[in-house]
């Protein structure tokens, strides 16, 4: 009976004990009634307060931890999370502090919308930087380690970052609209039918832009690369857009061709390929009765003497067939680049025709004799 006594008692002490307390706090409580603007400044300097300690966390705590990471990018994330962190507890902060002002509905309302606009538009810039950081990592990995294997290289990584700053964008507005509560529906529409109009009007340039996505993604060729085309043209690619490719001809003239080309014609990579270097073929014709093995020696050492000529893989000669009046010969050797093929080539055929003139290696031509069985009679 004393043990529920004491019970009852203490029960008793508690209540007036949170009676006192709510006593004393009528005071401040009176002023959410009473000075509704201080309130608000409060309320907003604790959110201001905490989102500088959050900050401060993230710097210190997790920005620490990041710096033993091997990986430096981390550290950049790190400094890009700051600012949307601090200004969304922020903005948190002030819808909160809002309350007391009992401000309008249309007003409340207003400045509701302009808070998340706010909100939306820092974490949308936060995420593409983040992804731009995160590409160009990627890209630069593969390009250390010189793959071709993966989606995302130096190459590619334009055409993500375009895709992703659209469909960020996209979104980002989206959400906007409906923030201030905008019906997208009629704009939904509007969008469809514009880009069928769009479609139709601008068909060579959409084709245009779909061959060069598929080209930067296929990689076919890249930058620096020397390639022939089937109607002829040759030169080294320049620059790889998502209109067209630019190739610098033998000419110093740079040509620019729509990727709706490059994608449907047949493109040979002279640079493709295992390695960048390129075989020369050197024919030449002898006359019948020559020494083989002396015109097979000479070639070779002429091949060797040639700083430009590659000695692995080495050079060699063919002796490819019996000609109307020569003995067809080949001499076959590699140079580094595409761009020496024509100087090599030139260097080559002059060395070659002074030493066959030096060793009495006669090069044949074409003769035609031309018999006349009669002279035509005049009259008188």
């Amino acid at each position: 009976m004393s043990k529920v006594t004491n019970e009852t008692i203490s029960n008793e002490q508690q209540i007036e004990l949170i009676s006192d307390a709510f006593s004393s706090l009528e005071p401040i409580l009176g002023l959410f009634v009473d000075y509704p603007f201080a309130v608000f400044l409060a309320i907003l300097s604790i959110s201001i307060f905490l989102a500088m300690l959050a900050t401060l966390f993230i710097r210190s705590v997790i920005g620490k931890f990041t710096k033993k990471t091997n990986i430096h990018w981390d550290d950049q994330i790190i400094r890009l999370l700051l600012r949307p962190v601090f200004w969304s507890l922020t903005l948190s902060g002030f819808l909160i502090a809002l309350i007391p002002l009992k401000l309008p509905n249309d007003a409340q309302s207003v400045v509701q919308s302009i808070v998340i606009t706010v909100f939306i538009i820092l974490w949308a810039s936060f995420l593409l930087r983040l992804i731009r950081i995160v590409l160009r990592e990627m890209s630069n990995k593969a390009e250390l380690e010189s793959t071709t294997t993966t989606l995302i290289r130096p190459q590619t990584r334009p055409l993500f970052q375009n895709l992703a700053f659209i469909i960020v964008i996209v979104v980002t507005i989206y959400l906007i609209f409906r923030s201030w509560n905008i019906d997208m529906t009629a704009w939904l529409a509007s969008a469809g039918i514009a880009g069928i109009a769009i479609g139709f009007a601008a068909k060579d340039t959409l084709a245009n832009l779909f061959s060069g996505v598929f080209i930067l993604a296929d990689g076919p060729y890249k930058i620096g690369d020397y390639v022939v085309l089937d109607s002829g043209e040759r030169g080294k690619v320049t620059h790889i857009g998502i209109r067209s490719t630019r190739l610098l001809t033998r000419e110093d003239v740079e040509i620019t061709i729509p990727n709706a080309i490059m994608g449907n014609t047949r493109i040979s990579n002279q640079s493709g390929g295992p390695h960048e270097k390129y075989r020369l073929r050197v024919k030449i014709g002898v006359a019948y009765g020559s020494d083989i093995d002396q015109v097979k020696a000479i070639l070779l050492e002429v091949a060797l003497s040639e700083i430009a000529v590659c000695r692995k893989p080495e050079p060699r000669v063919r002796f490819r067939n019996f000609g109307n009046s020569s003995l067809d010969i080949e001499l076959l050797c590699w140079v580094e680049n595409p761009e020496v093929r024509g100087r090599v080539l030139d260097a080559l055929n002059t060395t070659i025709y002074k030493r066959f003139n030096t060793e009495g290696i006669e090069i044949p031509y074409s003769k035609h004799d031309v018999f006349i069985k009669e002279m035509p009679q005049t009259k008188i």
